[in-house]
């Protein structure tokens, strides 16, 4: 796998931005970047996602909102980069001490994952809709069997991770890093990277906003914090995409035993 790196990201998280123009047009490629992905999962899983699926329980114009959706948000930030701003883009090798990290934080949060849901969150009333509504929307992707769920799992933690650590901390953070201080880089693009799980979340937990969703989402963007860290620690994607990967796994391994497991 490639991990992009466009330019050095070993500085300290207390340095300072470079000097940059007062209307940089990165700027508004970063608003496009942080609004983008919610914009899609609103149309693609609320709005669509309601509307009368094809035979089978697939909603084919949700498929191809879907893949349109991450097409051009997963192709925007190279063309940006080498288009826009005329960067090369290199790969890197991974980093023995950076993978080490990554490893041990998504073994930590996949361990949490398990004790929060097999301890007390299995047997939660507020989540006693959640296995019919996780139901609903894998049908719209025609993975309702434990195959498909296997092969869904597979591409979202395997290469959906990948994509994400390379649009959220590659670019979105990356870019930020290079306007303002990496701290407030880490604010900005972890609380991004949260928005468009606060509409999942608000899906799979109807009702329970405040004591679930938000909660939450908030965890998502503490995950999205520690990898934008990682990723500025180590200086390669490999270590947060091997951390995501594993919270991933955890997540969806969850989410097999609320389908396909009796009760």
């Amino acid at each position: 796998m490639t991990a992009f790196n466009p330019e050095k990201s070993n500085e300290r998280l207390a340095s300072t931005a470079s000097p940059r123009k007062r209307f940089d047009p990165t700027w508004g490629a970063l608003l496009f970047a942080l609004l983008f992905p919610s914009l899609t999962a609103w149309i693609y899983f609320v709005v669509l996602a309601s509307r009368p699926a094809a035979p089978g329980g697939t909603s084919y114009l949700a498929l191809i909102t879907y893949a349109a959706s991450k097409a051009v948000q997963f192709a925007f930030p190279l063309a940006w980069v080498m288009l826009i701003e005329r960067r090369r883009v290199t790969v890197t090798r991974p980093r023995p001490a950076g993978l080490r990290l990554g490893l041990a934080f998504g073994l930590v949060v996949m361990a949490l994952v398990f004790v929060a849901y097999f301890g007390f969150l299995r047997s939660n009333p507020m989540l006693a809709s959640t296995p019919e509504k996780v139901l609903s929307r894998i049908k719209l992707f025609h993975a309702d069997t434990p195959l498909r769920y296997a092969l869904l799992t597979l591409f979202l933690a395997g290469v959906h991770s990948l994509l994400e650590e390379y649009y959220w901390r590659w670019f979105v953070f990356g870019e930020l890093r290079r306007l303002i201080t990496p701290v407030a880089a880490i604010v900005v693009s972890s609380f991004g990277f949260m928005a468009h799980h606060v509409i999942l979340l608000w899906v799979y937990l109807p009702g329970h906003f405040w004591e679930a969703a938000l909660p939450f989402s908030l965890c998502v963007a503490g995950g999205g914090a520690a990898w934008a860290w990682l990723y500025h620690r180590a200086g390669t994607l490999y270590a947060p995409w091997l951390s995501h990967l594993l919270v991933d796994v955890a997540i969806l391994a969850v989410g097999y035993e609320m389908i396909f497991v009796p009760r």
